[in-house]
């Protein structure tokens, strides 16, 4: 349990990966709107303790453009497509959180002036600033990268001292741990060792960026109720993933 002498944050800036999967609950498919009111109230949480927060989120739950791809579509259209994914997720995520009394500014790569602002570095830090919470979307606005090189672009581009990367699991593994039962959970890495292990963490240009950076990831098990806050707290849950392990 988290010390309550230690209620103070560690992090006064964050950035929360989120899967556009993250969003659609048991149902398989699409947005769930009781797991977006869920994910909402813990955010909404870890605002109140002042800390900044910044969300990137995919699309996948929607539309992957990687998968259409190789299923035949042209990869900038299916790439495309997928941004325009993360729109209707960020704005699911904008509902959900503007209910749970949280003030929050979407930002768009692909412009939607209907409906986002454009990304704009200085505008979104001038948010986060006063404590509103920016949801980045529609990737990096270009095709051939990922969400979660999205994810690492912006951490660098806000400093933000720490990227949250949220899964369905309880860290990284030396293997699936639902194919593989024996493998073990990995408490503590280095950017060098995700590349060369080839571990499925993010892809290798989001790694790099974070190398480069020097921003460390933390993956965690976001079905866990308060692990967003906890490791906020400095509990140390997940895996860490950084320059030099301690």
């Amino acid at each position: 349990m988290t010390n309550p002498a230690s209620q103070s944050p560690r992090y006064n800036r964050i950035l929360l990966k989120l899967s556009g999967e993250a969003l659609q609950g048991s149902q398989g498919y699409g947005i769930d709107p009781e797991t977006c009111s869920r994910i909402a109230s813990e955010i909404s949480d870890v605002a109140k303790l002042g800390v900044q927060i910044a969300l990137v989120v995919g699309g996948g739950n929607i539309f992957r453009g990687l998968k259409a791809s190789q299923a035949g579509f042209d990869r900038t259209t299916a790439d495309y497509m997928g941004m325009l994914a993360t729109i209707l997720n960020g704005m699911a995520l904008q509902e959900a959180l503007e209910n749970a009394g949280v003030k929050t500014r979407v930002q768009t790569a692909i412009e939607i002036k209907e409906l986002a602002e454009p990304y704009i570095r200085r505008k979104a830090m001038s948010h986060l600033e006063k404590g509103i919470v920016v949801i980045f979307v529609g990737g990096t606005g270009n095709p051939y990268f990922t969400t979660d090189t999205t994810a690492a672009l912006r951490a660098s581009e806000i400093n933000a001292d720490v990227i949250f990367k949220a899964t369905k699991v309880d860290g990284v593994f030396s293997d699936d741990p639902v194919t593989n039962p024996a493998a073990e959970k990995l408490d503590e890495l280095t950017y060098i060792e995700v590349i060369q292990r080839k571990l499925k963490v993010m892809d290798m240009t989001a790694i790099t960026l974070s190398m480069d950076n020097n921003i460390p990831i933390i993956v965690f098990n976001l079905n866990t109720s308060g692990n967003i806050k906890k490791i906020v707290l400095g509990e140390k849950i997940g895996t860490i993933i950084r320059e030099v392990a301690s």
